[in-house]
């Protein structure tokens, strides 16, 4: 396609008008809407009428609902003692086993080091109330704020 004296002043009729590029393009006929802002650029159009908000055809959208947003706190931690075993001990890592919560109690230097001993969790290394100890909830954060530089 070649961009004769008519095809361009067609152009520049349909830009003033405030026509996109991709309307132009079709309303041309064999050209592409890339083609179209070239020749646009090279001729110097860049001035153009656009259409103000009332004159733009209104696109219906869906009703707006107001947002949901309650939030249920999680019930309060609760944590059970630490199991006793049957000779009067606390559960050391010489007696964890993997039916065993796993988490930790004291100082690892320590004599006095031992673990929940709890029923994990199903899926988790830790009973109920250290897993949800051990796994805070994800924040949501919006897209435009919270950004990090880099």
């Amino acid at each position: 396609m070649s961009w004769t004296d008519e095809r361009v002043d067609q152009l520049k009729n349909l830009w003033t008008e405030g026509l996109s590029a991709s309307q132009i393009a079709r309303a041309l006929g064999g050209v592409t809407r890339n083609a179209v802002i070239g020749k646009v650029h090279r001729l110097g159009l860049a001035g153009r009428a656009t259409p103000t908000r009332t004159e733009r055809p209104r696109v219906p959208s869906a009703p707006r609902m107001p947002a949901l947003r309650t939030h249920i706190p999680e019930p309060p931690v609760v944590e059970e003692d630490p199991v006793t075993l049957e000779d009067g001990t606390h559960v050391s890592v010489l007696a964890i086993n993997d039916r065993m919560c796993r988490w930790p109690i004291g100082d690892p230097s320590e004599n006095e080091f031992h673990f929940c001993g709890h029923k994990p969790k199903a899926g988790s290394p830790y009973c109920e109330a250290h897993a949800r100890k051990a796994y805070q909830p994800q924040t949501h954060h919006r897209r435009d704020k919270g950004r990090m530089a880099s």
